[in-house]
């Protein structure tokens, strides 16, 4: 077993191997700037939009499609 794993033991009682955390702590060194990696209001625009049909449309498209409506 690694470091950052554990041992721990399923529903059945057997022992299974468990990765604890991966990640770094502490923050960023700077702040993600979206606005400054579009190029102009046009850009920002079609992002914008693309995020808000993502997350209200009613057409969504290939894996991200529900036969049911959440």
């Amino acid at each position: 077993m690694g470091e950052l794993s554990e041992e721990k033991k399923d529903d059945t009682g057997q022992g299974v191997e468990i990765l604890g955390p991966t990640y770094e702590p502490g923050k960023p060194d700077q702040p993600f700037r979206w606005r400054e990696k579009l190029k102009n209001r046009e850009h920002r625009l079609r992002y914008l939009q693309n995020a808000e049909r993502y997350w209200y449309s009613k057409d969504w498209y290939g894996s991200e499609k529900r036969k049911t409506e959440a």
